[in-house]
């Protein structure tokens, strides 16, 4: 017998792999999608986002491709030469795979919808990657679904009536839609009801308004959302799906993972740089092991989807992406995982030592643990040289039960002689439990209720919550 889950996700993705034969041959057009999340200022580009295009000799500004107009703003100087002018329509067609095969192939109105630099945007022009992306955030939406707060299965429900409800139980939220590339294949496939989006360009705004009236487009920076009072507008956890601009990628994950302080969301499906992406899975003992791996192994099942060329956006990259998929623990689990430590001090001590990785985590942790001991070094030379604390009850049972976290989880003896790059997010809680507390059984009881904050991994100044 089928699972809710299961009928849903046969439900959703059957009327979108039909189409998989058209987008192959509609060669004469192009999907384009706008990764829009930050301030709309006028400036030039931003540091990070130099490495990925070269300086050319011109008389008037430009950077090989973009160039600067009158008014400050970076925009790519040039139409993609396959796409023709775009006659947007806001027609709703009946049949799902119609409509979905109508909206297939967006473009932009040509001359007036440029890539702007300064938004850090690049349009997805693949149907087949488009496709690609609906159906692994459809699956990671979907399986987070059927897991309850405590991680176990939760198939309580009544066939189809269920699965409709498990349909609008998804919540989802794209983050900078553009001129709709994945936004014209989820609407038919989730309903408006089920679909809103964070656009930050104006022209974006209007254009999807156009396109399709019944669908809520929020002309907001993605920085700025308060993802909690989101969450209970919409009545539950949401889940996120996102082509995100390289230079603000960690700020906006770092804003999902504390809204998962609140279990306001639950999974996100996004495009980043490659490199970011290989960060986010990294195992330990790796170069590409360091604060991203530890924060987002701790608070999520994290899964590597696939590769992304270049040559799939307009204007292509000069790096590879890929789309990561998060599944949030959630409140519950993580405070099992933590045992009482205050994530805000975790962070403390995750900061300090990877920012002087190649030393050991006795020299990283020194100045820190100088600063909690309020300047005290014999009490600093004790906990540097002390042994670990006992785990807490709440992770010895989820080790004897089989939890491969948990039994990461102790720290070795020799903690004080490892490098960063060594140790594992688990072990992390344990060295912080070490300089933080708690650490004996009496002070780690209650652990259940234990504060995890609003903003612990997010910047001060990146919205309300």
């Amino acid at each position: 017998m089928r699972t809710p889950h299961a009928l849903f996700h046969i439900a959703v993705i059957g009327i979108i792999t039909d189409t998989t034969s058209s987008f192959r041959s509609a060669q004469h057009t192009t999907i384009f999608k706008s990764c829009s999340n930050k301030k709309n200022e006028l400036r030039r580009p931003s540091p990070s986002s130099i490495d990925r295009i070269q300086i050319t000799a011109s008389s008037s500004p430009r950077l090989c491709g973009w160039i600067q107009g009158s008014d400050g703003e970076w925009s790519w100087d040039e139409d993609d030469p396959a796409s023709p002018a775009a006659v947007a329509t806001s027609t709703l067609l009946a049949d799902a795979a119609d409509a979905l095969d109508a909206r297939a192939t967006p473009t932009l109105p040509a001359g007036k919808f440029r890539p702007k630099q300064s938004l850090g945007q690049n349009y997805l022009r693949d149907g087949n990657t488009v496709m690609k992306i609906v159906k692994a955030f459809i699956d990671d939406a979907t399986s987070t679904l059927g897991v309850n707060e405590e991680g176990e299965e939760d198939n309580e429900g009544d066939g189809d009536g269920e699965d409709l409800k498990r349909r609008s139980d998804l919540r989802a939220v794209e983050l900078g839609p553009g001129a709709g590339a994945l936004t014209d294949v989820l609407l038919p496939a989730l309903g408006p009801n089920n679909l809103q989006c964070i656009e930050i360009d104006d022209r974006s705004v209007e254009l999807l308004t156009e396109k399709h009236p019944a669908l809520r487009v929020y002309h907001e920076d993605v920085l700025q959302v308060d993802y909690p009072s989101l969450a209970i507008d919409e009545g539950g956890p949401l889940s996120i799906i996102g082509n995100l601009p390289y230079y603000i990628t960690s700020q906006i994950l770092f804003a999902l993972a504390d809204a998962s302080h609140t279990d306001s969301v639950r999974s996100a499906t996004v495009t980043m740089q490659w490199e970011v992406a290989r960060r986010i899975v990294a195992p330990t003992r790796t170069k590409d092991y360091g604060i991203l791996s530890v924060a987002f192994q701790l608070y999520a099942d994290c899964r590597m989807h696939f590769k992304i060329p270049p040559t799939v956006f307009y204007p292509p990259p000069k790096v590879d992406s890929a789309l990561v998929g998060l599944h949030f623990l959630g409140p519950t689990r993580l405070r099992e995982r933590l045992g009482g430590v205050n994530p805000s001090h975790l962070r403390s001590v995750v900061t300090s030592t990877f920012q002087q990785r190649r030393k050991t985590v006795r020299n990283g942790l020194k100045p820190l643990a100088l600063t909690v001991f309020g300047g005290d070094k014999e009490r600093v030379r004790e906990f540097l040289d002390g042994s670990p604390c006992p785990l807490p009850k709440c992770v010895v049972e989820a080790r004897d039960a089989g939890d491969k976290f948990a039994s990461e989880q102790e720290l070795p003896e020799d903690w004080a002689k490892k490098r960063p790059e060594e140790l594992t997010s688990g072990q992390f809680v344990e060295l912080t439990r070490m300089l933080y507390g708690p650490r004996d059984e009496e002070g780690q009881q209650g652990w259940e209720e234990s504060e995890l904050g609003n903003k612990v991994w997010r910047k001060m100044k990146h919205g309300a919550n």
